[in-house]
């Protein structure tokens, strides 16, 4: 793996380790479902010990509208999100969710995206805490005092119009189901279809059964076509896109494991169809 892409997820016995350590991480619980209430309940009846709460739709993700269904969150929300979870500028933060790592990735990316530097992404979040035998807490921890400031930019994105002109040029991934990619059923926009040019790679073929991320060579031979398409120009980095940017995210964190450069269009589809100038297409 290049230098510049350290290894962004942490399995359960090194987590271990480091919450043992004389200077454990700052943990947040991520554990999020599509079209849910916060699942802040299941957070009261068990977490890591230390864990803090993070709700995605309130703390990562701004109110849904023009900008998709969950768009990038203001800078003041995350700066008073980073204060209330006592972060540092020099941290470390360890992200989890009950599983597959949807909505932890989604807190990883958003994490660097500010300018947090040290973030990392639990391998198979609560589900492997547990089924490893790890102690549970359901102390909930004072409200912090964070110093860490939030500076957004610090990852690259795709808006619109950029998404349009590289799905032209091959390098743009739909990550949402097939059918959802091809049209043919839309249980959440009130538009189906994809963006012209994008290809389907589901970010459901990121884990395996136990919710854990596939190795970095099978991450790369599962994009391999894809990443041939991108480089044969150049070197140009992949882009990625989902419904809302919160599944979009688990594939570019899966590519970043990878060594693989992608950029993430945080409005995805529901912000693409708030144009309907922008033309959609169906099938494969």
């Amino acid at each position: 793996m290049p230098a510049d892409f350290p290894r962004a997820l942490v399995s359960v016995a090194a987590l271990a380790e480091l919450i043992a350590s004389p200077a454990p991480p700052v943990i947040l619980d991520v554990r999020w479902r599509v079209g849910q209430p916060a699942l802040y309940e299941d957070y009261l009846a068990g977490h890591l010990p230390g864990a803090r709460w993070c709700d995605l739709d309130r703390d990562l993700a701004g109110p849904p509208g023009a900008a998709g269904r969950h768009p990038l969150p203001a800078v003041a929300v995350l700066q008073r999100a980073l204060t209330r979870w006592g972060v540092h500028d020099t941290d470390r933060v360890v992200v989890y969710d009950g599983d597959s790592g949807v909505a932890a990735a989604r807190a990883w990316w958003v994490l660097r995206w500010v300018g947090l530097v040290d973030v990392r992404v639990l391998d198979g979040g609560y589900a492997a805490w547990l089924a490893a035998d790890q102690p549970v807490s359901t102390d909930v921890p004072p409200a912090g005092m964070g110093t860490a400031v939030a500076r957004p930019g610090a990852l690259p994105v795709l808006d619109a119009d950029e998404a349009a002109h590289w799905g032209r040029a091959g390098r743009l991934l739909d990550v949402r189901a097939p059918e959802r990619y091809r049209g043919e059923v839309e249980p959440i926009d009130p538009v189906a279809g994809h963006i012209p040019g994008a290809v389907n790679v589901p970010t459901t073929g990121n884990v395996d059964e136990t919710g854990r991320f596939l190795s970095p060579e099978a991450i790369r031979q599962r994009f391999a076509r894809h990443v041939t398409a991108a480089t044969s120009d150049g070197g140009q980095p992949l882009g990625v896109y989902c419904g809302s940017g919160v599944t979009a995210a688990h594939t570019v964190l899966a590519l970043h494991e990878a060594g693989v450069p992608a950029v993430l269009y945080p409005g995805s589809w529901s912000e693409w169809i708030t144009d309907p100038g922008r033309p959609i297409a169906t099938a494969e």
